[in-house]
């Protein structure tokens, strides 16, 4: 099975921490070379360092707001390198009941997703069909196939970006290019925290027991890892996953309740 992306270069989102930061790492075991996104250039700095470079990668970052679509378009246009792999990854919005959710929210999640995981598309596209080696992964939610309570904003936009993958990969799967979806549940990350924090200020539940909620509504009893969410968007982006295009890869130890 080739697993080697040496030669290839990588554009990941949101990847100073959490599921970006491990897609990073797994890429660059790969042998790919990074050029990291993300609005914090020390984060992005600290990020660089971290990654291997044991085959002779020169990793890179840029810095871009993806609340601010004009500044991810000049971040990718400022890369000079081909790009073959895009992970399009950034923080989902504010949780909360569909109800509630203000106009302004709508807007400010579409176009911190959807538009801008089409601008960088549009960025990377032509670099792709040139050197004849394109992937672009998603990084979703799980709630593409089943709408998760409480988080309404998010299923909506989740749901836009899932369509909008679906038909990006009917388009450039004649080119080559492959486009899926990974869709993590519960995994250990910075804004599961602030969740299950939320969660316990409105319920008057301690933390530890909202935890013991999300670990009890998996069938493996736990919330996933970042690695292993992480695992998932590499094996697409290698060479091995060349046929598979237009897909939804739940991470989720079993919890979705669908096929």
């Amino acid at each position: 099975m080739n697993l080697d992306l040496t030669g290839k270069n990588a554009l990941v989102c949101g990847s100073t921490a959490g599921i970006g930061k491990a897609i990073a790492k797994e890429l660059a075991e790969m042998g790919a070379t990074l050029y990291l996104m993300a609005r914090n250039e020390e984060k992005l700095k600290v990020a660089v360092s971290e990654m291997n470079d044991s085959k002779g990668q020169k990793h890179s970052y840029v810095v871009a707001d993806f609340s601010d679509v004009s500044s991810v378009k000049t971040a990718v246009e400022s890369i000079q390198n081909p790009i073959h792999i895009l992970i399009n990854n950034t923080g989902g919005p504010p949780a909360g009941p569909i109800i509630d959710a203000k106009i302004e929210e709508f807007t400010a999640a579409f176009a911190m997703h959807l538009l801008c995981n089409h601008t960088l598309v549009q960025g990377v596209k032509q670099g792709m069909i040139d050197s004849g080696y394109g992937r672009i992964i998603n990084i979703i939610s799980t709630s593409v196939k089943i709408p998760l309570t409480g988080l309404g904003v998010s299923n909506t936009v989740r749901g836009a970006v899932g369509n909008w993958a679906k038909t990006m990969a009917n388009e450039l799967g004649v080119h080559g290019i492959t486009v899926n979806n990974v869709l993590p549940g519960a995994t250990a990350t910075e804004r599961l925290s602030s969740i299950i924090e939320s969660k316990a200020a409105k319920t008057g539940k301690s933390i530890q027991e909202i935890e013991a909620q999300f670990d009890n509504a998996v069938p493996m009893k736990r919330v996933a890892e970042p690695h292993e969410v992480a695992a998932a968007a590499a094996f697409l982006a290698s060479p091995a996953a060349s046929y598979i295009n237009g897909i939804n890869v739940p991470v989720d130890g079993g919890r979705t309740g669908s096929l």
